[in-house]
């Protein structure tokens, strides 16, 4: 395997499966500071901020900091305030999403009379919340999503996904969003700036193909296909562009 300069990382089906850690994934980061290798965990979750996902981490048994983290929130107020800076936005979302859009410096509105709808998970989602949503759409604000992914794992199971809820607005609105998260090139180009390496110097690490295998071959970087999550590894043998490489964990990884 390429001894790779970048790491661009999964988290849940990759790091760990909800409270608890994958084999192998703490002594992969372990190896990767040790070896001062430089590598940011990419993340379609909105709620939560960079400093909240560091936190989880370390409590999990890690050794990590929020400045190797980049999520679709983050992603999305960059994506915004350099097109558009200072606009004003009506979210959907959790805190992480909020912090991220106003320290980008944009204009949190509830109301409908915005430049641009956002729409992240949102655990206490509302009608109301939705309705909004598609009169400012509807309005003619800008319609953006953090990601398309349609449910979410979870201790009782897949549950309803930012995708689904984004869905709601789609239907109702008849308009298509912007979506930022993996397997778009947005979050993608924007963590391999942030990491400051060439993509050939870079790999992404994910155990879904749909979202984080499709998000390095769209980027056109190398993928590794971990084991440990949702994509069996028959199903990656049966798709028509394959991961670099498919690991049973990342111990393989570690040189």
């Amino acid at each position: 395997m390429k001894d790779y300069k970048g790491y661009l990382i999964d988290l849940d089906g990759t790091m760990y499966k909800g409270s608890e850690v994958i084999e192998g994934a703490i002594e992969f980061i372990d190896y990767l500071n040790k070896h001062n290798k430089s590598y940011l965990f990419v993340t379609n979750n909105s709620s939560k901020t960079p400093q909240e996902v560091a936190d989880k981490l370390n409590d999990m048994g890690f050794n990590t900091s929020s400045e190797h983290v980049i999520s679709t929130a983050l992603a999305t107020s960059g994506y915004i305030s350099e097109i558009d800076p200072g606009a004003s936005v009506y979210m959907i979302g959790g805190s992480g999403l909020k912090s991220a859009l106003t320290e980008a410096g944009l204009e949190v509105k509830n109301d409908e009379h915005v430049d641009y709808v956002v729409i992240g998970l949102d655990v206490e989602i509302t009608y109301e919340k939705l309705s909004v949503a598609c009169l400012a759409v509807r309005n003619g604000a800008k319609f953006i999503s953090t990601n398309k992914d349609v449910s979410i794992p979870n201790e009782r199971g897949f549950l309803p996904g930012n995708g689904s809820l984004t869905s709601v607005v789609t239907v109702s609105t008849g308009k298509t969003p912007i979506f930022i998260g993996k397997p778009e090139a947005i979050i993608m180009n924007q963590a391999i700036e942030k990491i400051g390496l060439s993509k050939e110097e870079c790999v992404m690490i994910g155990d879904l193909y749909d979202t984080d295998i499709l998000a390095g071959i769209n980027s056109n970087i190398d993928t590794i296909h971990v084991q440990t999550g949702v994509t069996s590894l028959d199903e990656i043998k049966a798709k028509d562009v394959l991961p670099t490489y498919s690991v049973q964990n990342l111990f393989e990884v570690i040189k």
